[in-house]
């Protein structure tokens, strides 16, 4: 059995070779025959023409082995396959049983979409591949590429390359490990570490696997992508970006770094408008500060940045909530001057600043922009400050008044002027004891407080108009809290993580919302942002490697 099939084989096989067809001679100066120099070898002098399956092999000298079916030629050398590539070599050699070539020597392969360079060159005429080993170069109407390895699909008009890849035009810079190239349409597909850098404002793009057009400067990236401009650095799971409108987009575990501004931005969603100096951000947008050396996040539904640098707006949209070590809060919206360092709290705004919580019509605080910390405080209509006694849950030290202007000192709130209208109501304990001494009730046009630790050392009153102090047993219940008094402390973020949870609706006025509507938008959103990028790339059947 082992026999015929070992017979079986070799009959195969012989058939096989049989029917490779042999290379012909076209013409040539001179042929003869050198057993000692070049055994089993024709050897062809002088404008030598060979051909084998619609290829031409044209050199200044030959060693044709008919045995073998193989070619060797020695200058000027020519391979012209029809009317799809011709090459240029010093040396070549051809086997025509696999129809596999070898060049070396000022390599040079021509098509109708390509110029390739190289020092030695691999041509595989069955499989219609080129590959070089030591390095080469590709030129078309758009781009010139350089690669240490790289291998040529005639079929595709498809390159692709490994090891110290560039593709380079007037425009941009090109940098990769690892792409696929395709000549006919300018396009990359990029599978491996890679930068695109704008030559003229040097801006970067990197991603370790995704799309670039050399023509249209469109890319879109999906692993570590990483948008490099003047004065931002964008971070994400995948990244849009059309260079020629100045926008991009960006998805999953957003980072929006403003270098100039020492802020970073966070979400899950977000667009960016490079010529209006803009950029919107959603699905659990947060902005992070650095003041005085502690971080302060600010996180809402929307976060809006628009204008230069040195007048930068920040919005942040609905449910907005603040958070640093020492000052929460909480409002429907907030505007933000990072040239002033004003900060605009709008729509039911309250505070927490160690034990105080600070509520208004509107809340504005101001940040020392040189110093970086917490200059001053306005509570602007219906001002109200609230502090939980220290050993009662019922008693709480109130002031109210039309407005409240206040003043830190190394980020902890020192003074504070009621203006108008102003009331205070304290419960007076022991310092020893603590045991409660008097209840003291203040009415007063204007009333100045200095605060240490967060508590009030001492009081001065302006055109005082009434007051009264009482023993705790003849305090009216009913004057125990002044008219408009909530106490939100459980809405009082206590950490980071507290500023996404959502609290439960509140006893204030505020303007109803339908959150399933606004979910339902917002993934129509994200939807139509993914077409977009789809319609525009042509990424549709963009399959990602391994």
């Amino acid at each position: 059995m082992k026999k015929l099939f070992l017979l079986t084989f070799l009959l195969f096989s012989i058939g096989s070779y049989s029917q490779a067809k042999r290379i012909k001679i076209l013409s040539t100066e001179q042929s003869i025959s050198d057993e000692d120099k070049y055994p089993g070898a024709t050897v062809l002098i002088g404008n030598v023409k060979m051909e084998h399956e619609g290829a031409t092999l044209e050199s200044k000298f030959a060693l044709l082995y008919k045995k073998e079916n193989i070619f060797k030629a020695v200058g000027d050398v020519v391979i012209e396959q029809g009317d799809s590539i011709i090459q240029y070599s010093d040396f070549a050699l051809y086997n025509g049983n696999t129809k596999k070539a070898k060049s070396w020597g000022h390599v040079e392969i021509n098509d109708k979409e390509m110029k390739l360079s190289t020092d030695t060159l691999y041509f595989d005429r069955k499989e219609q591949i080129l590959f070089y080993p030591n390095g080469g170069t590709i030129r078309d109407k758009k781009n010139t590429l350089k690669s240490i390895r790289g291998t040529y699909f005639l079929k595709d008009k498809k390159f692709t390359a490994k090891s110290k890849v560039t593709v380079v035009n007037p425009e941009n810079n090109l940098e990769s490990d690892h792409l696929d190239y395709y000549t006919n349409s300018n396009l990359a597909y990029l599978y491996g570490p890679s930068t695109v850098t704008n030559l003229k404002d040097s801006t970067k793009i990197y991603s370790e696997r995704g799309f670039y057009d050399t023509n249209t400067d469109i890319s879109y990236f999906v692993k570590n992508a990483k948008l490099f401009l003047k004065e931002r650095t964008v971070l994400a799971d995948s990244l849009y970006y059309d260079k020629r409108r100045g926008f991009a987009s960006a998805t999953n575990r957003i980072k929006v770094i403003d270098t100039l501004q020492n802020m970073v931005t966070k979400g899950n969603y977000a667009e960016l408008y490079e010529k209006k100096d803009s950029l919107f951000i959603i699905d659990k947008p947060v902005a992070i500060t650095v003041v005085d050396k502690d971080s302060m996040y600010v996180a809402g539904d929307k976060i809006l940045l628009t204008g230069k640098p040195e007048n930068r707006i920040v919005r942040v949209f609905k449910n907005v909530k603040i958070f640093k070590s020492d000052l929460q809060g909480k409002c429907d919206s907030i505007h933000t001057s990072q040239t002033t360092g004003l900060t605009r709290m709008f729509v039911n705004p309250i505070l927490w600043s160690g034990k105080n919580q600070i509520t208004g019509d509107s809340i504005q605080i101001l940040t020392n922009k040189k110093t970086e910390k917490l200059d001053s405080l306005k509570v602007l209509q219906n001002a109200f400050m609230v502090q939980k006694d220290s050993l009662s849950i019922e008693d709480f030290n109130q002031i109210k008044g039309r407005n409240i202007y206040g003043k830190f000192k190394d980020n902890d709130l020192r003074t504070m002027l009621v203006k108008g209208n102003a009331e205070s109501l304290y419960y007076n304990r022991n310092e020893d004891s603590q045991k409660l001494e008097t209840i003291t009730k203040e009415i007063a046009s204007d009333i100045e407080f200095t605060l240490e630790k967060n508590e009030i050392i001492q009081t001065k009153y302006f055109k005082k108009s009434e007051g009264k102090t009482f023993p705790p047993s003849e305090f009216p219940s009913e004057e125990k809290k002044f008219k408009g008094f909530i106490w939100r402390a459980d809405e009082q973020p206590k950490t980071v993580e507290d500023i996404f949870i959502k609290n439960k609706k509140t006893t204030l006025p505020k303007n109803t919302k339908n959150d399933t509507a606004v979910k339902k938008a917002k993934v129509n959103f994200l939807k139509e942002s993914s077409k977009r990028v789809k319609k525009k790339t042509g990424l549709k059947n963009f399959k990602s490697r391994n």
